[in-house]
């Protein structure tokens, strides 16, 4: 499949995602029995994967969405922008951030400072997918979809150059 100038070839289907969304969501609904959560999930990329999870849980669950970028095209720009900041609302409550990929960690450091801020009761993590080869973060990721190399994926709410967000399953570039 071809979008701008890549062409994407099929990585994960629709049935391997709602495997991998339905783990996550069983292990956070077990770890916030009683608890006061919210989902924070970051736009735009994490979108439908916060839909599908946040649907899947058992425990009763806020979402509030939050907004930050660092994304042109393929790369990251190096700089992380807030579009959509973290509400205030969110102090002294249970955070989970709900993130589609995270690789270098440089993104999500911005995120976690921001909502400390806040002062949450807790903040934890939830990603679909994680890139250990890239990571520099000096934080913990606390519920991981899937590890995968450093490849670049397009699909269910993940972007290249704003295109390809809504296929129902994961593409990859093809080298």
């Amino acid at each position: 499949m071809k979008i701008k100038d890549k062409e994407f070839v099929p990585y994960i289907d629709e049935a391997e995602l709602a495997s991998i969304v339905g783990r996550l969501a069983a292990e956070v609904s077990r770890d916030y029995v009683g608890r006061d959560l919210v989902a924070c999930p970051v736009l735009t990329g994490a979108y439908m994967f916060a839909a599908d999870l946040v649907r899947r849980l058992t425990v009763p669950c806020e979402v509030s969405f939050i907004k930050y970028t660092s994304y042109s095209g393929m790369s990251s720009t190096g700089e992380v922008k807030c579009a959509l900041p973290f509400l205030p609302t969110i102090e002294g409550r249970d955070v989970l951030i709900v993130e589609d990929v995270i690789d270098s960690g440089l993104s999500m450091r911005h995120v976690i400072d921001a909502a400390q801020a806040l002062k949450p009761r807790s903040l934890r993590i939830c990603t679909l997918f994680y890139k250990p080869e890239a990571f520099k973060g000096d934080y913990n990721v606390d519920y991981v979809g899937r590890e995968i190399g450093n490849e670049f994926i397009v699909g269910y709410g993940m972007d290249y150059d704003e295109q390809g967000r809504t296929l129902p399953e994961i593409m990859v570039v093809k080298d």
